[in-house]
């Protein structure tokens, strides 16, 4: 029992769809797809989540909103908004920590949690999950589907079986038994190019993979073959890592319309400064290196990058990083690049906080910080859309 590890691997259900369900209840029931706005199946951008009442229908994440609208016309759309989710996520997070300190966050919506060694506290391994499950639902009102195993990729893999709202526990006794018969696809690592080669040599299950000879497995997969043995045997010694260190943090925008103004432009790149800005500060974290994403019409995209003398996380610093390489990009072109159809900032070389930010004296930076301060405040206290810069505007 001492060597036995249990992970459970906590999923939210439709996490943006189920807050917006949640906080219109006539929606409730009914197929709700967040993303761009559909313009009547001519807008521009895609769906980045949606209810299981839309899955339905064959939307998923990811797929052009244009097409989701044509797939359901009916369909309930709404807007991202990142700080009604942010805010239900860190809500979420906080009943995490009131279980483990060991918590390996994935996503806005999704995390790893050890609790070897704090289970014994609240009952059983199983009684926790159930706990955290309750615990979510009375405070948030949403639901989320948790899977318990001894191992990262079981309990991920058990945390997607019995969505919405699911719990599945897999034993070490019956690690084995639960993996065998899943499809090759379930496996980390194997993606959907790969899927149909391995079909073609008859290999359809975990369990296919599991009996195979090393050896062999080195002719389908090269040097992953032992890697691959190993997790279709149940071999993951991969611990719950409590710190994961982003390596950039990044905002983008799709223009309803290709635009070739200069104006909207600059004030686009002035809106995504201040949003990567806002989210380096607060994580406390600042930047050295800034990046600009531009897609042109047709979908030829470029970036140009820019490594600054000293860290910031100052959207003032960051937009002239990102203007600056604005013009480069232009005068490739003799200033005439063609209408732009997708702009986004990206911060990384991402450090803490007691890096110097410049190569000035204090002073200055003690002023600038008093500034930023207080814009940090108003917008904690009046949501992150309540206070921006006479350029910034972003595409509504």
């Amino acid at each position: 029992m001492k060597n036995i590890k249990y992970i459970a691997h906590v999923d939210m259900d439709a996490f943006f769809a189920s807050i917006e369900q949640r906080d219109d209840p006539s929606c409730r029931g009914k197929p709700v797809v967040v993303g761009s706005d559909p313009k009547a199946g001519r807008g521009r951008g895609v769906v980045s989540t949606c209810s299981y009442e839309a899955r339905k229908f064959g939307i998923h994440s990811a797929m052009p909103i244009s097409i989701a609208y044509k797939k359901c016309p009916h369909a309930v759309f709404f807007p991202v908004n990142m700080d009604k989710y942010d805010s239900a996520s860190r809500h979420i997070y906080r009943i995490f920590n009131d279980f483990t300190p060991h918590i390996e966050p994935i996503s806005i919506d999704e995390a790893f949690l050890d609790i070897t060694g704090s289970f014994h506290l609240f009952g059983s391994p199983k009684d926790i999950c159930i706990l955290i499950k309750k615990r979510i639902r009375d405070e948030t009102g949403l639901t989320a589907s948790i899977g318990l195993a001894p191992t990262k990729m079981a309990a991920k893999i058990a945390s997607d079986i019995n969505k919405p709202d699911g719990f599945v526990e897999v034993s070490k006794a019956h690690l084995l038994d639960f993996l065998w018969p899943l499809g090759i696809e379930k496996l980390w690592g194997i993606g959907p190019k790969t899927v149909p080669i391995l079909y073609e040599r008859g290999i359809r299950t975990i369990g296919d993979i599991a009996r195979m000879d090393i050896t062999e497995l080195a002719d389908v997969f090269g040097s992953n073959g032992g890697h691959f043995w190993k997790l279709a045997n149940g071999i993951d010694d991969r611990d719950v890592e409590t710190v994961r260190e982003a390596k950039s943090v990044s905002n983008e925008i799709t223009f309803d319309i290709d635009t070739d103004s200069d104006e909207t432009i600059k004030s686009t790149l002035m809106y995504l400064s201040e949003k990567v800005s806002n989210r380096l500060r607060s994580s406390g974290i600042l930047s050295k290196t800034i990046t600009l994403k531009i897609r042109l019409k047709g979908f030829k995209t470029y970036t140009r990058a820019k490594t600054l003398t000293c860290m910031t996380n100052y959207a003032d610093v960051i937009y002239i990083a990102a203007d600056g390489l604005w013009r480069v990009f232009r005068s490739e072109y003799r200033g005439q690049p063609g209408p732009v159809r997708l702009l986004g900032v990206k911060a990384s070389g991402l450090g803490g906080v007691s890096v110097a930010r410049t190569l000035f004296d204090g002073q200055v930076d003690a002023k600038k910080e008093r500034v930023y301060g207080a814009l940090d405040s108003i917008r904690e206290k009046f949501g992150e859309e309540s206070i921006h810069r006479a350029r910034a505007k972003g595409n509504n």
